[in-house]
């Protein structure tokens, strides 16, 4: 991957991050509330921690989101170069959405320790310092209290969903892709 695609991919992650991680955080704190009301928990956010209250996280999940990119579209366009090569022609979409399961699947599972240091900056009790947003911190704790299995808690249903939701966005984004190069090679 070119650097000005890993430095385009990055950029475009910093961003998405701004929108992505207050509703993140009302989500995780809805699933481990006794209130299931998003209206209440989002202003209770607002007014017991402010606006930074609704992006604890937002470094764990640039720093999550950076690396899961450079393994994912790198390893997908690998895959999808390496099936080619063996059928010696080029992928179909169904094809290239396999390559997309497999790639974010493998890019889930080994950013899985940098996903649990996210939900736990997120879900920490304001003011204590897993709170503070130190990933290291936070990963160190995880290790420190629960081995390799801590970082890797929900490593399998992660993996799943990223899967399924590289499979279907990764094959219609190639879907998309030919039938947009076909149309502009039919107009005159």
């Amino acid at each position: 991957m070119p650097v000005k695609h890993m430095l385009a991919a990055s950029a475009g992650e910093v961003v998405a991050c701004l929108i992505r991680v207050p509703s993140e955080v009302v989500k995780q704190r809805a699933q481990v509330s006794a209130s299931s009301r998003t209206f209440q928990i989002f202003s209770n956010i607002l007014y017991q921690e402010g606006i930074q209250g609704l992006y604890r996280g937002y470094k764990s999940t640039v720093l999550r989101e950076i690396p899961f990119s450079l393994v994912q579209f790198p390893l997908w366009e690998s895959l999808k170069a390496l099936w080619s090569w063996r059928q010696r022609h080029v992928v179909d979409s169904w094809q290239s959405a396999v390559c997309g399961a497999f790639a974010g699947g493998f890019a889930a599972a080994v950013t899985t320790p940098l996903d649990v240091a996210k939900t736990r900056i997120m879900l920490a009790k304001a003011g204590s310092s897993t709170a503070s947003g130190n990933v290291l911190s936070a990963l160190h704790g995880v290790w420190r209290t629960q081995g390799l299995s801590g970082l890797f808690a929900g490593v399998f249903p992660r993996m799943a969903a990223i899967s399924l939701g590289g499979f279907i966005f990764l094959g219609a984004y190639d879907q998309t892709r030919s039938l947009l190069l076909e149309l502009g090679s039919e107009s005159p």
